[in-house]
């Protein structure tokens, strides 16, 4: 296990009474948690993520420690990557990368003790001025790592509004640009893993599996177009009469043949409900382990999914002993998650924030948005989908609502409403598209969508109190719709289908869904009472 390096009278003040190899004995003997399942020391690398946050931790490490105990591999450990700050590197190295998950069930279930995860080796910040330059590209070109999973959101892959990599992104510019500097170290995720693909195909020429674990339509083949089209943008030069690129990635033509040939790159389905952990959480984590502190510990619902897709190029952990399904097409079970589950939050999130509930929970507590989100799911979003096998899907429908009402999670309905400009043509524009071809009117989802405008638009929600704009075009759409917040429905759904990174042409052109988009404002507005 890795510690890192620094000040050791800190370290040692950092680490009293904290998590860590030296509390487990005492945690073990107690019964205070439920120990790893693997022996954490003997825990070698296998796998590196991109974007080791609170939901990484209470999924896919749990299904692959899991994994590791259940076929006896420990050669399996993670290796996480953080790429915005070295906040959760931090929480984690000084408690020997061990942390707990606390799993919360709803009204009336037995509480369980919180479980200290030891699946993750070690952790890198992406950005580390102390660092090697190239740290995550290192990583990925270890011949011990096998596969490369992400979670670094939707926003995390920098792709145009059109599909493939936005060119345009300043982040992914930079990269390129950098790429003829000795020892730079690409920041944007994309770049990192190509730049990681480069060393290895260089150095020793192993196969790779990069897993998308986000919430993607078609993940796996979606990160393969973003990384082919990094690698065409590489620059290049000659050398020797031959074709180069520069910053050590080879010829791009040959690092893109050896890609084809070597990498795979799978979907997945994820879920699992993890709400940020707040101070609160912490603090009951520190009671349920009798004082020792966990500056890293997750809170989680007791539901967990993981569909993936059978593809790998160097062996994978036995994660179906851990419960996931492995199949040859996780479409359909994405579709139904990212429609059913995660449109429905959104539509949560959004009209539950203008309405002043503070989390999911209560706003699935609010009768009116309880019916609206049922009756969207029922009404417009369940006839888009193709059902998998042995999927009862009106019981789905009424588990995604009784997960939503769980009060112990305390998911807030502003993270939720975070990144909408990126979540809603995943979750709810698609569907709409899809409804619009059958010759329906998708109402309930204009609705939806209706109310993210109004969210933006007003900025707070109907008593008054602000409501957080966190979204990648945030600039741009306050510009565009800010000075709208009380204007005439058809001003504000007019300003807001301009907005083509969010809404593509066909659909912002289609009369059926302006009038439905218009007919949304007016009752959200009245619904909800947003008059001032």
């Amino acid at each position: 296990m890795s510690t890192a390096p620094g000040n050791a009278a800190q370290a040692g003040a950092i680490t009293r009474r904290r998590l860590g190899l030296a509390e487990l004995p005492r945690l073990r003997a107690a019964g205070l948690a439920r120990p790893p399942a693997v022996d954490p020391p003997s825990v070698e690398p296998g796998i590196a993520h991109l974007g080791i946050g609170a939901f990484h931790r209470a999924h896919q490490a749990v299904y692959t420690e899991d994994a590791m105990a259940a076929a006896g591999e420990p050669n399996w450990g993670i290796v996480g990557v953080t790429q915005r700050s070295p906040a959760v590197r931090d929480q984690l190295i000084h408690q020997d990368c061990l942390y707990t998950v606390l799993e919360r069930g709803g009204p009336g279930a037995p509480a369980v003790p919180p479980r200290v995860v030891g699946a993750v080796c070690d952790v890198l910040w992406a950005n580390d001025p102390a660092g090697p330059p190239a740290a995550v590209a290192a990583l990925i070109a270890d011949p011990r790592i096998r596969i490369v999973t992400l979670t670094v959101t939707e926003k995390g892959y920098r792709r145009a509004p059109g599909g493939g990599l936005d060119l345009s992104d300043e982040a992914v510019r930079a990269d390129l640009a950098r790429a003829g500097e000795a020892g730079a170290g690409p920041r944007t995720v994309i770049g990192q893993l190509v730049a990681g693909l480069a060393r290895r195909a260089q150095r020793h020429g192993l196969g790779l599996t990069v897993l998308c674990c986000d919430n993607l339509p078609a993940g796996g083949e979606v990160l393969r177009g973003l990384v082919a089209d990094f690698v065409a943008a590489l620059p290049t030069g000659r050398r020797g009469g031959r074709r180069v690129g520069s910053g050590g990635f080879g010829d791009p033509a040959e690092l893109a043949e050896w890609i084809k040939a070597a990498v795979s790159f799978p979907s997945s389905m994820v879920d699992r409900i993890v709400p940020a952990t707040t101070p609160a959480d912490r603090a009951e984590v520190t009671t349920l382990l009798g004082g020792v502190i966990d500056e890293a510990a997750v809170v989680a619902e007791r539901f967990t999914q993981w569909v993936i897709e059978e593809s790998f190029a160097a062996g994978r952990p036995a994660w179906e002993a851990a419960g996931a399904l492995f199949t040859a097409d996780v479409a359909p079970y994405e579709a139904m998650k990212l429609r059913l589950l995660n449109g429905t939050h959104s539509l949560l999130a959004y009209t539950g924030a203008l309405a002043g509930h503070e989390t999911i929970a209560e706003a699935v507590r609010d009768p009116a948005l309880a019916d609206l989100a049922a009756a969207m799911m029922r009404a417009d979003l369940a006839p888009t989908l193709a059902v998998p096998a042995g999927i009862d899907l009106a019981a789905y429908q009424a588990s995604v609502l009784e997960r939503f009402a769980n009060p112990a999670l305390r998911h807030r309905t502003v993270q939720v409403a975070a990144d909408g400009s990126q979540k809603l043509p995943i979750r709810l524009l698609g569907a709409a598209a899809d409804r619009l071809a059958a010759g329906a009117e998708p109402s309930l989802i204009a609705l939806a969508v209706a109310a993210w405008m109004l969210y933006v638009a007003r900025g707070r929600d109907r008593a008054g109190r602000p409501l957080p704009l966190d979204d990648p075009l945030a600039a741009e759409l306050t510009a565009a719709l800010g000075p709208l917040a009380d204007a005439p429905p058809a001003t504000l759904v007019d300003a807001a289908l301009g907005v083509r990174a969010v809404f593509p042409e066909p659909l912002a052109a289609d009369a059926t869904f302006r009038a439905c988009l218009i007919e949304g404002v007016g009752r959200v507005r009245a619904d909800l009472r947003l008059t001032d």
